[in-house]
């Protein structure tokens, strides 16, 4: 049986459960991070936790929580359970009693071929709810990416109603045209950690970053698209709802992605 935190304290994993007759649990009124675990070490954890603190203050959770009790709750988790690489969630729920939890998982990682060969996606029309928020209000994501899966895709990307594909439903998403790369700007996605190190990489490549969310009608325009994530690192996208995208800057993407795991 492996281990959790709950309110700092190491307890069993089946412990860690919710009130479901909490109003804030019912409403989603919570927030959370997700965290890699490399040989015993959480990758950007003061990032994440930056984060976490950011997503708390945009849906105005108060909580008793601070930086210091999460990492020292990490670290005593890591220690338990001899964590070498994991996949850990910090999960925050507010209200008059706070609750905090810290959970962990195998490390999610894909196969070499979602790599070399890249991943197919569908659109979908919709638009996150506080997008600069990392909240748990997550049903719209829920049925896009099980809608994308029906279809035997890896993901689908949010459309928004101007036609803009602003992110993926768990990634962001990038388009590449020469020596320029697009992305929604930061007011309108989740700035993910992972991105900030994206968007660094491709600027030391020589790339131009440019918040300016694709259209939906033009993605076959450009020489190659991607998305990102704590756990994808960077993903060349091959199909969108079935069309053929363009490979040609597919050897800057494995760049990026080889880039974003070294800072690790």
């Amino acid at each position: 049986m492996r281990s959790a935190i709950r309110n700092t304290e190491i307890i069993r994993e089946d412990e860690a459960v919710l009130p479901v007759v909490s109003r804030e649990v019912q409403y989603s009124f919570s927030v959370y991070e997700a965290l890699r675990i490399i040989n015993g070490h959480v990758v950007h954890l003061d990032d994440h936790l930056r984060r976490l603190a950011a997503s708390c203050r945009d849906i105005s959770l108060v909580h008793g929580f601070s930086d210091d009790d999460i990492q020292s709750s990490l670290e005593r988790l890591i220690e338990k359970d001899s964590i070498k690489d994991a996949t850990a969630r910090i999960f925050i729920v507010g209200g008059p009693s706070p609750l905090l939890f810290i959970t962990y998982a195998d490390l999610l990682s894909y196969p070499d071929s979602y790599y070399t060969d890249g991943i197919d996606v569908t659109l979908y029309e919709g638009e996150r709810f506080m997008p600069q928020a990392k909240t748990s209000n997550l049903l719209m994501q829920y049925i896009a990416l099980e809608e994308a899966r029906k279809k035997g895709a890896f993901e689908a990307l949010l459309v928004n109603r101007k036609g803009e594909v602003l992110e993926g439903t768990r990634s962001n998403f990038y388009a590449l045209s020469g020596s320029k790369l697009y992305t929604a700007g930061d007011e309108s996605v989740l700035s993910g950690v992972t991105r900030i190190s994206v968007l660094k990489a491709a600027e030391e490549l020589g790339l131009e970053v440019i918040y300016t969310p694709p259209l939906a009608s033009s993605l076959s325009s450009y020489d190659s698209l991607f998305i990102s994530s704590t756990s994808m690192a960077a993903l060349p996208v091959r199909k969108v709802d079935g069309i053929d995208m363009d490979r040609k800057q597919w050897p800057i993407i494995r760049k990026i992605k080889d880039m974003v795991r070294a800072w690790e």
